[in-house]
């Protein structure tokens, strides 16, 4: 697939998605989130922004953020299992990346498991750092989440720099 990366395709993730990232949900999160969870992120346009990525017209990721005045948090990434370890994780936050910066944020941060040091290793190339621990945070086995954050590219940070 990543000779194909010119046909990803990026797009806001609509209700029609929810039934296959319900399925990517269960693959790859020990406590997957709801159809209803999904249609309520959906319906909160003032703050939720989801984004799904497809491989000739299958959904094969979603991200999702919620952007507070400048900044970004990420509320989930995940790719379809069989479409793993090719760098789509990459691509993906890339784009949610680009999405925060479009919508005003200039800081991007998510809570991640302290065993997954796979995840952590992909967030730590897309330029996060460990900031802090939350304790107990996933109620599944009472596991700490590490808090990262993450500096965004700003047109008005650049601007500022310049006069």
């Amino acid at each position: 697939m990543n000779e194909q990366a010119d046909q990803l395709m990026y797009r806001a993730m609509t209700v029609h998605d929810i039934p296959a990232i319900l399925a990517i949900e269960e693959e790859a999160f020990t406590i997957p989130w709801s159809e209803e969870a999904f249609r309520n992120e959906l319906m909160n346009n003032m703050f939720a922004r989801y984004v799904v990525m497809e491989y000739r017209n299958e959904l094969i990721g979603y991200g999702g953020m919620w952007i507070i005045v400048d900044e970004a948090h990420i509320t989930n990434v995940a790719i379809r299992g069989d479409c793993r370890g090719m760098g789509l994780g990459s691509r993906l936050l890339e784009r949610l990346r680009a999405t925060a910066v479009e919508y005003g944020a200039v800081r991007m941060t998510l809570e991640v498991r302290v065993s997954n040091e796979h995840a952590q290793r992909l967030y730590r190339k897309q330029g996060f750092q460990p900031s802090g621990i939350r304790k107990g945070y996933y109620s599944d086995n009472n596991e700490d989440a590490l808090i990262m954050w993450a500096e965004l590219p700003s047109d008005r940070r650049s601007k500022e720099e310049h006069q």
